[in-house]
């Protein structure tokens, strides 16, 4: 499997998980990805940190240089949609207003601990909105691939990587498996097609139950 089929495959398979009528906020990389496979009978809000609500499909052409989501990228604004400025938008996530967050991550703990932000070493951005969302959306998906490209892990029993919010992250999808933290503990939920369960075991670095 492809880098490209692997982040399309975790991206239909979040999907799933919004239902009609959610408030939800999408991470950068993969999780942008999860509109294209969103069933078109449900209506869905998309949040943006930089100040929107109500975000459309990316416009064939940029007319407006000022609309864009918090990765800077052009987007339309769907009928009965706002927008507004960044502390009111940071306000809604504060005060739990966001059903769910879909974030992209470079581990997760078997506690749910989540490291998304920086590989030390490598010059970044910043943590951006991530802390945030992770602390203030009543759900946290976080969507990456199985392991990394020389094999490792990302499914780890602690982080190694700085964290950016303990205990918060309530499903994992990737492109091998989906995993549920409930109590602190790791769950399989559900193996991805062509996949066996020792394959997932052998490349989880961490224990899980079923």
């Amino acid at each position: 499997m492809d880098m490209g089929d692997a982040r399309q495959i975790i991206a239909q398979r979040a999907a799933r998980e919004i239902s009609d009528g959610m408030i939800v906020n999408l991470g950068i990389g993969i999780p942008s990805l999860v509109p294209d496979y969103l069933d078109p009978s449900i209506s869905v809000f998309f949040q943006a940190e930089n100040g929107i609500l109500g975000m459309g499909p990316t416009p064939k052409e940029n007319t407006d240089g000022n609309l864009s989501n918090a990765a800077g990228y052009p987007v339309t604004l769907l009928t009965g949609g706002s927008y507004f400025d960044s502390a009111v938008a940071f306000g809604m996530i504060r005060r739990g207003c966001i059903d769910v967050s879909i974030l992209g991550a470079l581990q997760v703990s078997a506690s749910g601990d989540l490291a998304n932000w920086i590989v030390p070493g490598k010059r970044v951005p910043g943590v951006g909105g991530a802390m945030e969302l992770a602390y203030g959306a009543k759900n946290l998906i976080t969507l990456m691939t199985h392991t990394e490209k020389d094999g490792q892990p990302k499914i780890v029993e602690q982080c190694t990587l700085p964290i950016t919010t303990y205990h918060c992250v309530k499903k994992i999808i990737t492109d091998l498996a989906v995993f549920s933290i409930i109590g602190g503990k790791l769950r399989l939920d559900e193996l991805m097609p062509g996949t066996t369960l020792e394959e997932v075991r052998a490349k989880t670095g961490t224990t899980f139950y079923q």
